[in-house]
């Protein structure tokens, strides 16, 4: 059961209001989490700019996806998790990979090590070394795509702990 309860461009206020009209008049609806979001400016706001900047990401999508599944398995966000599982699989990642993103690695060497990367990144950011960056860049991995890894890691964060936070569920959303 939710614990917050959703806003529209009518019941929000301040800033929150025309940043969900805005979204709700280009893409027609807008999820739970996102309306949800609103009761904060801040948390919307920085959510959209952090999300759309993501978007421009070097990072393979297919690679970032399986990267916050495996994130969303270990901060336990059921809608995240589903969503992620959902856009792996609209972009060819077979269930094979999918499970061992669940597991936190993946067959492929290169991707597996930038799915440790990320999750260390979560866990204990203390524990990356130069050699695994180096490595990284071996697996043929840009700086840009590397410094990426923190970016997914941070979105999945907030959005996951925002949906914990707020009682959001995989019955619970309802838009897109």
């Amino acid at each position: 059961m939710p614990r917050l309860t959703p806003l529209t461009p009518d019941t929000a206020v301040g800033a929150s209001r025309g940043l969900l009209a805005d979204l709700i008049s280009r893409h027609g609806q807008i999820s739970d989490m996102v309306s949800t979001m609103a009761h904060s400016p801040a948390v919307l706001g920085g959510y959209l700019q952090l999300s759309r900047a993501m978007g421009r990401a070097k990072l393979d999508r297919r690679i970032s996806e399986r990267i916050s599944i495996a994130v969303q398995v270990l901060q336990g966000c059921g809608l995240c998790l589903d969503a992620h599982v959902g856009a792996a699989r609209a972009m060819g990642v077979d269930e094979e990979e999918i499970e061992q993103a669940r597991a936190g690695t993946s067959a492929d060497p290169a991707i597996a090590a930038i799915i440790t990367l990320a999750l260390q990144v979560y866990r204990e950011p203390t524990s990356i070394t130069d050699e695994q960056v180096i490595a990284l860049r071996e697996h043929g991995y840009s700086d840009r795509a590397i410094a990426d890894v923190v970016g997914v890691v941070a979105l999945n964060i907030l959005t996951g702990a925002f949906n914990l936070l707020a009682g959001l569920t995989p019955e619970s959303d309802t838009g897109a």
